[in-house]
């Protein structure tokens, strides 16, 4: 038993160096030679495969184990494209699967060529440890590798739906956008998404009277859109927490090492508004506990102004609204206009989120993914999650399928935060956990 673990581990790491080799740089992506690499995998295996091409060099690839049909199938989707990045700024080659310290170092190591080479060994190790053994399994088991996720979709899960649906009937997936966090004195827990907030674009606009930069004029609207600005940074929408967040505060406190944040937890769950108050008054001090229980306003860009001589008679800032589910932007977008004050600045939603139904966290899935964790270490606390940032899971969900947001490999913050920056690794020890933890939460929940 101990060689066969060793022989997976090892074919888990050389694989995921495989996959953080090619360039799938998103734009361009490119990602259908990586798409092929994984096909020929699976054909060595004797697994079915379907190969779609939404452009000539793009590919969404599916791969199939059949099941009785006694239940729905559960579905492992990752996506194969990654975002730039600076090589410069990186302490080795960023597509080059180095291994160094104990860590996998590469783009995409997290995000998400890990979790695609984990729903691979997952998909190899039920055909070979259940099927090739004369098991059976209840539902089909699905892997799903899609390109275009950081750019949108539209080469991607969009076009999937739009285009294949009939390759998405599944009643559970497994998909990026949880986590598994390594907290202080070693204890872990991990946050299985259950839902996500919704990403839209909302414009601010200023506007005043235009003019040369020699007179200086009343109503500059450069000063008039700073001004704005400034009372939406001390803005906060209101504490609102989903059953989902409820749930996560209050389990989460069993575990937190931070006796003053732990007892916030508790308190922000209380029926009582003054103590919840209290609670949230604490926890708002921390970004990311702060994000899941608002609303959240980001100024991501500034525009206007055609000369370094010349007052604009227009300047606008761009910002980045994420709702919490159920929340309406336009009433969100009301209450910046408030905010901001003037009757010479307008507030408009520039582009509109599609919401999506939460994913039910009592189900076989979240129960088999709990399970299986707690397998592989007692200790682990598992809550559901609000995820701040967007998925391919709200396409799913949209479609009546329960997703589930993982992000199976145990890390300490600082080397999670690397996603999407320099020297993103994943740690060879936590690549082994992840695996381990897709593959036996499969078999629990599509196991006869």
């Amino acid at each position: 038993m101990a060689a066969d673990r060793s022989a997976i581990e090892a074919e888990t790491v050389a694989l995921l160096q495989a996959l953080i080799r090619f360039n799938t740089t998103n734009p361009p992506g490119n990602e259908l030679p990586l798409a092929s690499f994984l096909q020929g995998i699976f054909a060595k295996e004797g697994i079915a495969t379907t190969m779609l091409l939404p452009t000539p060099s793009r590919a969404a690839l599916i791969a199939r184990l059949r099941g009785n049909g006694k239940a729905r199938p559960v579905m492992l989707l990752a996506h194969m494209d990654v975002v730039g990045v600076e090589a410069e700024k990186w302490s080795c080659d960023p597509f080059g699967g180095i291994i160094r310290d104990g860590y996998v170092y590469g783009r995409g190591a997290i995000d998400d060529k890990g979790m695609l080479a984990a729903n691979a060994m997952a998909m190899l190790q039920v055909k070979r440890e259940v099927i090739d053994k004369g098991g059976e399994l209840d539902r089909d088991v699905v892997f799903v590798a899609t390109s275009d996720e950081e750019a949108g979709g539209a080469d991607g899960m969009r076009w999937l739906v739009e285009n294949h649906p009939e390759h998405l009937d599944a009643e559970f997936a497994m998909n990026e956008g949880g986590r598994t966090r390594i907290i202080e004195g070693g204890k872990r827990y991990l946050a299985i998404q259950t839902a996500e907030k919704i990403s839209h674009q909302v414009t601010m606009t200023a506007r005043g009277p235009a003019g040369h930069a020699a007179i200086p004029l009343q109503g500059n609207a450069v000063f008039q859109l700073g001004r704005a600005l400034a009372l939406l940074a001390d803005y906060r929408e209101p504490v609102t927490l989903t059953s989902t967040t409820t749930r996560f505060f209050a389990e989460l406190s069993n575990v937190w090492p931070v006796a003053d944040v732990a007892e916030a937890m508790k308190k922000v769950v209380s029926s009582d508004a003054a103590t919840s108050g209290a609670g949230a008054e604490v926890l708002s001090r921390i970004p990311v506990f702060n994000a899941v229980m608002r609303n959240g306003i980001s100024p991501v860009a500034l525009s206007g102004g055609v000369a370094g001589n010349v007052i604009p008679a227009e300047v606008s800032a761009t910002l980045n609204v994420r709702t919490i589910p159920g929340h309406k932007i336009e009433d969100v977008a009301e209450r910046i206009r408030q905010c901001a004050g003037s009757e010479s600045l307008t507030v408009s939603i520039t582009s509109h989120g599609q919401e999506a139904p939460g994913s039910d966290p009592h189900s076989a899935m979240f129960e088999s993914i709990a399970l299986s964790a707690k397998s592989l270490d007692p200790a682990i606390a598992v809550v559901p999650y609000l995820s701040t940032g967007g998925t391919d899971s709200a396409h799913l969900r949209r479609l009546g399928i329960n997703a589930y947001g993982i992000l199976p490999f145990p890390m300490e913050q600082p080397d999670e935060e690397r996603m999407h920056g320099h020297d993103e690794r994943v740690p060879v020890a936590s690549l082994h956990f992840g695996t381990r933890l897709i593959f036996e939460s499969v078999r629990r929940v599509a196991g006869a």
